[in-house]
């Protein structure tokens, strides 16, 4: 359901201008949420500023770095580029929920013990595209990988370490997943 729109007036040099905000009804790495963002917000606006999950990084802008995907219902999106209302009704997972209870997802310690992080920047972005591919294929070829990853642009690595980490977690979810099974 959408949020309720009001207008406010906002001041200008030329007198009142009207200035739509909305309430947006989110689901975030599994919390509802509610925000009053003005409604050409797209998702990442909302995720940083209203919300306070800064993980997703601003990075282009423009839908061309990476920086800022976040998983719509299991779906990697650029969240600079989606209007924060087509995430409503649906579940929007960052990088702040990756990690469990139990501590960090494997893709998260893989990216440690592999010296896959340099700067930090592009990470959170990686890490969800990467979650994204894992969620629909548990054994990615190489390939596979780097073709989920061609969105997501690092300018500190060759990507050898990111792949090695991704495919390092994809080896620890199958064997997790294969001591859990009766």
């Amino acid at each position: 359901m959408r949020g309720k729109v009001r207008e406010l007036p906002l001041r200008t040099a030329a007198g009142y201008v009207a200035n739509m905000h909305a309430i947006v009804q989110l689901t975030v790495n599994g919390d509802r949420r509610s925000a009053g963002v003005p409604v050409h917000f797209t998702l990442l606006e909302a995720l940083r500023y209203p919300l306070g999950l800064t993980g997703s990084k601003q990075g282009c802008d423009k839908g061309d770095c990476g920086a800022c995907t976040v998983l719509l219902d299991d779906e990697p999106v650029l969240s600079c580029i989606t209007p924060v209302w087509e995430a409503e009704g649906r579940e929007v997972l960052t990088v702040e929920g990756l990690a469990g209870p139990g501590g960090l997802h494997p893709l998260q310690d893989a990216f440690d013990t592999t010296g896959a992080a340099q700067c930090g920047f592009c990470t959170p972005g990686i890490l969800m595209s990467a979650y994204g591919l894992l969620l629909r294929n548990a054994s990615p070829t190489r390939e596979e990988i780097q073709d989920a990853l061609s969105g997501n642009l690092c300018r500190c690595t060759g990507y050898t370490k990111i792949v090695e980490a991704v495919e390092q977690a994809a080896e620890r979810i199958r064997r997790n997943r294969h001591a859990a099974s009766p």
